[in-house]
């Protein structure tokens, strides 16, 4: 199985995605009944960020959260949903591709699906506000 190399392993890695989110039941309705989401208008523009994300192309330039946000205030995300969103993007790539730029693109769906969850529930993106928040406090002794 070949790596995710170019623009077009992304558009059809983006749409075999879409596709399963769509009919999911979870984020099927989401996407469709809350977000109404032009797939035709859409694809473009998400092949964009990852096409951004993955290779640095900088044809992203858009405000992600800010898009999640709005949507959060009609339909609150939870991290169910976040989960099952990763879950199908991880097997669309695990389905059509391995290698350094697909494992990228597992990392950092994880690692945006945390930071966007921890932003619609009040706190900060950063994951190292979450690690340094859980480390206890230093003790007098030490």
């Amino acid at each position: 199985m070949a790596d995710i190399t170019d623009r077009g392993d992304i558009t059809d890695l983006v749409t075999d995605f879409y596709g399963r989110a769509f009919a999911d039941e979870l984020l099927g309705p989401v996407f469709i009944d809350v977000a109404k989401m032009d797939l035709s208008a859409h694809l473009p523009i998400m092949c964009d960020f990852w096409e951004t994300v993955l290779f640095r192309s900088g044809t992203y330039r858009r405000n992600a959260l800010q898009l999640h946000v709005d949507l959060n205030r009609r339909e609150p995300l939870t991290e169910r949903h976040f989960e099952r969103w990763l879950a199908l993007w991880r097997a669309a790539i695990d389905d059509r591709h391995a290698g350094p730029k697909a494992e990228l693109a597992k990392v950092q769906a994880t690692r945006i699906a945390q930071s966007m969850l921890r932003r619609l529930s009040g706190g900060s993106g950063s994951e190292h506000h979450t690690i340094r928040a859980a480390r206890p406090a230093p003790s007098a002794a030490g």
